[in-house]
């Protein structure tokens, strides 16, 4: 049996995965405050005008509530915020503190859980680019999956702070894989023309998984709770090895079901064929080489933008404009498919230059300009929105213009390096974003505790500079190192 395109095939598995990897990441981040507002009729509750509250009947429940946590409605119907989630129903934020004090907890402890799931990545991130080019990426991938699945389905039985930031962390060693593992995997099977454009369906399958996520995840939540949202998400991933054992068989070279004008067409399209080494290099010979730096230093000041959207939108949301888990299920959404879009188009104009004659070296720096255009006047306009869906829709853009740059510079690990080295760079690469990542997702509780979060996109604008410099400085001219 032959199938046409199977290089496609592969990498359509490797974006559904991709999806699931985001489902799982987003679990914590869309239930840890999960509040709702809720409509009381005149008939369903009682106002004891001398002691300031009001007794409401909702759903079976009677609940008391301050006189200031009531609006009034001019129908003669209250409405209140009902307080859920995952803080509050393992007892780590004081419900009968102000809620200023609730969001600062809130935000407090979820930037600690996000910080240690962010060291477990980036530790993954270091040893998962050695262990698929030691293991391949078909095994590699299968692992990953298997671990990270397994994690988010066990955390539904987490009991206190301590034991969901053990699945957080297990689930950050299995999650970091595909990123290594993509950039190695695409190196394999595609020409390099075409590896821009295929990180780019990598990129847009991971802004697929966030436009899903605050829409899926708060469904199962208010359905099922979220014990039973984190079974049903973390068993799609380990579903999803399967399929992907069942086809990913062999390489390119080796593969049964490519055509030979496929299986020539992928081979004689990579430069790395044309150089003798293929070798493994160890993580001090990577760092020896100046150029490698456009990666490392690139990422290490690029991808805190991302998990600064990813971590706090929905925080973001709830705390400037009000909005409830309902709300925030109908609009944020909105940026990842911005993102979606910016990560194709990235591949996509760097590949067009390419066809067009124009250099690797061009094409990459070429397409992390226009990014970078995009994404800052979209942080000045999102710092100033004066309504959520304003919000959304600058963030849309500078999630776009992140996603045209970031499929380019990890790409740059297979224009840089051949074979056994591309993964591990990849991974070095992912680990220093991961350092920066943290950096930056502690200062945010900081930097918004006024509940005011301007200084957040000025720090998010910052970034961006500070990454092109580092891919322009130490990048140099983007070639093949043949050593």
């Amino acid at each position: 049996m032959k199938i046409k395109g199977l290089r496609w095939i592969v990498l359509a598995l490797i974006a559904l995965v991709t999806i699931i990897n985001y489902l799982d990441r987003g679990t914590l981040n869309y239930m840890w405050v999960a509040n709702t507002k809720v409509v009381c009729p005149a008939g369903d509750y009682t106002y004891d005008e001398a002691a300031g509250r009001y007794e409401v009947t909702a759903d079976g429940e009677r609940t008391t509530l301050a006189a200031d946590r009531v609006t009034a409605l001019p129908d003669g119907a209250i409405e209140y915020v009902r307080h859920g989630g995952i803080a509050k129903d393992l007892g780590l934020i004081d419900t009968a503190a102000p809620a200023e004090e609730q969001q600062r907890q809130a935000k407090n402890l979820l930037a600690v859980i996000t910080m240690f799931f962010m060291v477990a990545y980036g530790v993954s991130q270091l040893l998962s680019g050695r262990i698929y080019d030691r293991i391949g990426t078909r095994r590699g991938f299968t692992l990953s999956a298997l671990l990270w699945g397994g994690a988010d389905a066990l955390a539904s039985l987490s009991t206190g702070l301590k034991s969901l930031t053990f699945f957080r962390v297990m689930l950050g060693l299995g999650e970091a894989g595909p990123w290594p593992g993509t950039t190695k995997s695409n190196a394999e099977w595609f020409p390099q023309k075409e590896r821009a454009f295929a990180q780019g369906i990598f990129g847009a399958a991971a802004s697929v998984g966030s436009v899903i996520a605050p829409v899926l995840i708060p469904v199962l939540f208010l359905a099922f709770g979220w014990r039973t949202t984190f079974v049903v998400v973390g068993s799609l991933g380990v579903l999803w090895v399967i399929p992907w054992l069942l086809i990913n068989k062999k390489g390119p070279k080796e593969h049964p079901w490519i055509t030979e004008k496929e299986r020539e067409y992928i081979l004689t399209g990579q430069p790395e064929c044309r150089v003798s080494c293929d070798t493994a290099k160890s993580w001090g010979q990577l760092l020896s080489e100046r150029k490698n730096y456009a990666v490392i230093l690139g990422r290490f000041f690029l991808d805190p933008i991302w998990w600064m959207f990813v971590t706090w939108l929905p925080i973001y949301l709830i705390e400037v404009f009000g909005l409830d888990i309902k709300q925030i299920a109908m609009s944020a959404w909105v940026p990842y498919v911005g993102a979606a879009i910016g990560s194709v188009a990235g591949g996509w104009f760097s590949g067009l230059l390419m066809a067009r004659g124009k250099s690797v070296n061009f094409a990459r720096k070429t397409a992390m300009i226009v990014g970078g255009c995009i994404i800052i006047p979209g942080m000045a306009l999102a710092a100033v929105a004066s309504s959520p869906m304003m919000a959304v829709v600058m963030m849309a853009f500078i999630l776009g213009g992140y996603q045209f740059v970031m499929t380019n510079i990890q790409t740059l690990a297979s224009d840089l390096q051949t074979g056994k080295a591309v993964g591990s760079l990849a991974g070095l690469g992912g680990a220093s974003a991961v350092l920066g990542t943290i950096v930056s997702i502690l200062l945010v509780p900081y930097l918004t505790q006024s509940g005011i979060w301007t200084q957040f996109f000025v720090l998010g604008a910052a970034l961006v500079p500070a990454s092109l410099v580092c891919v322009f400085l130490f990048g140099g001219r983007i070639e093949q190192q043949n050593r």
